[in-house]
């Protein structure tokens, strides 16, 4: 299992925690944002295949932003397994 935090961009959360163990992500932790909102993003991803829950949640605006909690979290995901490589 590995962990992997990062800083997100443009977002009312500072970052995201998460584990990946054999594609699936585990254990998501953001810092700030919408309390609520974020713990029902790492509720519903939790257990997910990391492909799915990128392909779910990239290019998710809010509120014209051009991000969200959930886009900086699959962004993240995808430079996690780009540092696996």
């Amino acid at each position: 299992m590995a962990r992997f935090t990062f800083n997100n961009v443009g977002t009312c959360s500072r970052g995201v925690s998460f584990d990946i163990e054999d594609n699936i992500v585990k254990n998501v932790q953001f810092d700030g944002g919408c309390n609520g909102n974020t713990q029902g993003v790492a509720a519903l991803v939790e257990g997910m295949e990391v492909h799915d829950a990128i392909r779910r949640m990239k290019n998710i605006d809010c509120g014209g932003r051009g991000t969200s909690c959930p886009d900086q979290l699959a962004r993240n995901l995808e430079r996690a397994l780009a540092a696996a490589l």
